[in-house]
């Protein structure tokens, strides 16, 4: 890097790049960055308010859940081995195997014709929470709170459960602030690194803050001669936003105020410990998401593996299913009861599907299939009880309305208010966003 970049601002650097896009938009990014995680207005007529993530890792069989494909014929085809039924007014196709999630089939917009680029877990897993497969990169819950912010400044804008790799919800190259805040595996502990310490009474709270004053008057001190650093300034922001939490994070952690009948709605305690269905409390998370969301965080990612089902897949599949089902259910039964439903996205998926079973065989396994599978949204502007795409007979690729990992976020970003071709930052020389280099498309046939 040249003395000259070094010496620039990065408000300076923003005003005389020429990358294609207008000052304009970027500077109210980097006024954005100043403001740390403050609420601010969208740029777009939002639809959206917050998002909540239902990560299910490994790659979710979708031809026994929602893309329905009859075996029939005298060979019949690969496809779905579970018993599938037309749900609600819409008539929706759901499997069996999620009578639960059926009953919300008139709130779900389904979309068949997903696609990514690889059928690589770690490669499409990145892809799918950051746009770039290959490199670091800030993860969509950093680029929604970088966007609009937190409604609750003694909350992160970005909280993840049950996260294990960094990548997954780091800031990369927006100041750390931004990035999210993984809370233990379901909510029972909270990360070492992060808060482990948050509700800890051994100074008093006034103690604390003048040793936090002390802290970050050097910090102060130290930015003063850096120029405008905007990862020391989300250092600062963060030990800030840690402060704060100690007033309102333990409280919403704590369950024991919920009801017998809503900890029994949502499964809290019941885990689900068959073949590769990992033990979970997936319902603690669900219901933990519907308090962070009543309480003003914009992201919520939520995470369930594992479902890379290779050997005994009926069994698994079948496990999987069990942990989620009720859950999500229950999630869903509150956001539409308490009002939140209709400016809360709520998208399920994973990295990528599965291939269908071939009847007759003994072989009871499947592989990865990166070229066609499926997610759902559901509240937050979309179209309810509609499917979007298709795949073929055997649901092995696309047959009409693709949607990217790219399009998908696009579509996300704009249903929040956010113009994801501007929604960018320089780094390196290289000018990163959401959807990549490549860009997205909106799916306007996924918007109500």
């Amino acid at each position: 890097m040249s003395d000259l970049m070094k010496t620039m601002s990065r408000r300076q650097m923003l005003r005389s790049a020429s990358c294609g896009f207008g000052y304009l938009a970027m500077s109210h990014l980097a006024n954005a960055a100043s403001a740390g995680l403050d609420a601010r207005p969208a740029r777009l007529r939002a639809k959206a308010q917050r998002v909540i993530f239902l990560n299910m890792s490994g790659g979710p069989a979708q031809l026994d859940m929602f893309d329905y494909k009859p075996q029939v014929g005298q060979k019949p085809h690969a496809g779905s081995i579970a018993k599938f039924a037309r749900r609600g007014q819409s008539g929706v196709w759901v499997s069996d195997m999620l009578p639960n999630i059926a009953r919300h089939a008139d709130k779900l917009c389904v979309i068949n014709s997903m696609t990514a680029d690889t059928s690589i877990h770690a490669q499409s897993m990145l892809q799918l929470h950051t746009g770039d497969r290959l490199r670091p990169c800030p993860s969509m819950g950093a680029w929604v709170a970088y966007g609009l912010g937190t409604e609750n400044q003694n909350l992160p804008g970005f909280i993840s459960f049950n996260t294990a790799k960094p990548a997954e919800y780091a800031a990369a190259q927006l100041p750390s602030v931004f990035g999210g805040t993984p809370i233990g595996v379901n909510g029972e502990n909270m990360s070492r690194a992060t808060i482990s310490n948050i509700a800890s009474d051994h100074l008093p709270l006034g103690v604390k803050r003048r040793q936090l004053d002390l802290i970050q008057a050097m910090n102060r001190d130290h930015l003063a001669a850096r120029n405008d650093d905007a990862q020391l300034e989300g250092v600062i922001e963060t030990m800030e936003l840690g402060f704060r939490m100690q007033a309102e994070a333990p409280g919403l952690l704590d369950l024991s105020g919920e009801s017998k009948s809503t900890l029994e709605r949502y499964h809290v305690g019941k885990s689900f410990d068959v073949g590769t269905c990992k033990p979970s409390d997936f319902g603690r998370q669900c219901l933990l998401a519907r308090r962070f969301c009543e309480a003003g965080v914009r992201f919520i990612e939520l995470n369930h593996g594992s479902w890379d089902q290779h050997t005994d897949h009926r069994r698994d599949l079948t496990a999987n299913c069990a942990s989620t089902d009720a859950p999500i259910a229950a999630l869903l039964d509150d956001l539409d009861e308490r009002g939140l439903l209709e400016d809360t996205l709520v998208v399920w998926g994973g990295e990528f599907g599965r291939p269908g079973l071939k009847p007759g065989e003994d072989k009871d396994q499947t592989g990865h299939q990166h070229r066609a599978f499926t997610f759902w949204l559901a509240g937050g502007g979309v179209k309810a009880g509609h499917v979007h795409g298709s795949t073929n007979e055997d649901g092995s690729v696309v047959a009409d309305g693709g949607v990217h990992f790219r399009d998908l976020h696009a579509t996300i970003l704009h249903l929040l208010g956010l113009d994801h071709d501007n929604l960018a930052v320089v780094s390196g020389g290289r000018r990163i966003r959401l959807t990549g280099l490549q860009g997205g498309k909106v799916v306007n046939g996924l918007i109500a």
